[in-house]
């Protein structure tokens, strides 16, 4: 009898602070009114953001003692969307048309910057940023979500003995996935920008949703894909500043570390195709100048490399070779910063290689540095695949990279 009182007094207790903690984390109790207006325990859950078919976006926040709340990273020309304030202490305001993208924002509340806490979709980085997101745009997008069969993502954590700290990778598993072993798959390494972490690729970046559409629409090989951090210094949130003016470092021990930490591990843990006929790296903005680094001084373990809008500035030698750095002009290198990186790639090493493969947006302020290493190419009688699509250092661009470029891989011809 005791025991029962006990267990019947503890879920008295249990109900009560289930009651308190939906509180503290504004669920919406039962007998809530409707549009907010506060009611019995609390008020309704604000929904926001809310996507119209034209392309508009609607946001809402629910501050009542705020004086002044805007959004950032919507309006066009970085203008501040302002929001206005209802009876019921919920702030709301509608964008103009937005062409489809997925767009980062956040809210300014009286001089505080915050996310969007009805949001769950958002955009973090290395040092600890935080960007809501939102999606706009329709089926025909590649990197918009079809109903298709869906793969999985797996997060795993390891430790770096060679850069020397604690670190993480997400594994994108295709849809179907055969466990037992029999079926063999190709991996695909891509990698991530500067001042991003791990997972930008599958959050911002949509890599897991744009493979799904092209495996269901037979245009890209089922294959398995690995986001890992891509930096070789040690704790980069804590340490961001020494990356740049330490490319040997960052460059070398992040090499290191993918051939012999990452690439071990996912070849053990998963049944891939253990050869370079079976590897592609890829990645953009210092993950593009981490992939030819690492893959045109590594034929050995990749038969495709691809990078987009590359950060070449960030090679050994770079920065004191940059010319044309004047205010408002695109930095230029000096060509033979290439040939101390690559100081064995040549035309004979290049016909190794299944895809070579060289974007930029016509507007990214990197495409003289991605030229100059075209025409160091074509000086030495190396061919590639160059594309330029319209666009700036985005998103929007390395999501179409990657549309254009992963029914490349892994293809019998």
């Amino acid at each position: 009898m005791k025991t029962i009182f006990c267990l019947l007094a503890f879920l008295l207790f249990a109900l009560a602070w289930s009651s308190v903690s939906a509180q503290e984390n504004n669920a919406p109790p039962a007998n809530a009114a409707p549009n907010g207006a506060p009611q019995g325990r609390g008020p309704t859950p604000v929904k926001s953001p809310e996507v119209s078919a034209d392309g508009r976006v609607t946001f809402r926040l629910r501050a009542p003692e705020a004086q002044q709340v805007y959004i950032s990273g919507i309006a066009p020309g970085n203008a501040h969307l302002h929001l206005t304030k209802d009876e019921n202490g919920v702030w709301s305001a509608t964008s103009d048309v937005l062409k489809p993208d997925i767009y980062t924002y956040m809210f300014n509340v009286d001089g505080a910057s915050v996310p969007d806490p009805a949001n769950l979709e958002r955009k973090t980085g290395v040092t600890g940023s935080f960007q809501s997101t939102v999606l706009v745009g329709s089926p025909d997008e590649s990197w918009v979500t079809r109903d298709v069969p869906h793969g999985s993502i797996v997060h795993q954590f390891f430790r770096s003995n060679v850069i020397g700290d604690n670190r993480d990778f997400y594994v994108y598993l295709p849809p179907n996935y055969d466990p037992s072993g029999r079926t063999k798959y190709p991996a695909l390494y891509l990698l991530h920008g500067l001042g991003d972490d791990a997972d930008a690729w599958t959050t911002i970046g949509r890599a897991n949703v744009i493979l799904d559409n092209l495996i269901a629409d037979g245009k890209a090989k089922p294959m398995i894909m690995v986001n890992t951090l891509g930096y070789g210094i040690a704790n980069p949130g804590e340490h961001f500043n020494e990356i740049i003016p330490n490319p040997d470092q960052n460059l070398g021990k992040f090499s290191e570390s993918l051939l012999t930490e990452v690439i071990p591990m996912i070849d053990k843990a998963y049944p891939t195709i253990k050869s370079r006929e079976g590897r592609a790296l890829s990645g953009l903005s210092m993950g593009g100048a981490e992939t030819f680094y690492i893959g045109l001084n590594h034929i050995d373990t990749f038969a495709y490399v691809a990078g987009m809008s590359s950060a070449f500035v960030m090679y050994p030698g770079a920065v004191s070779a940059i010319q044309g750095q004047g205010r408002g002009e695109p930095p230029h290198i000096d060509p033979s910063v290439f040939s101390q990186v690559f100081p064995n790639f040549d035309a004979k090493q290049a016909t190794r290689l299944k895809l070579l493969y060289i974007a930029c947006g016509t507007s990214d302020s990197l495409l003289g540095v991605n030229h100059a290493f075209e025409d160091w190419l074509k000086k030495k009688g190396i061919s590639f695949r160059q594309v330029e699509t319209p666009g700036a250092h985005t998103w929007s661009v390395w999501r179409g990279d990657l549309t254009q470029v992963a029914p490349m891989l892994f293809q019998s011809k």
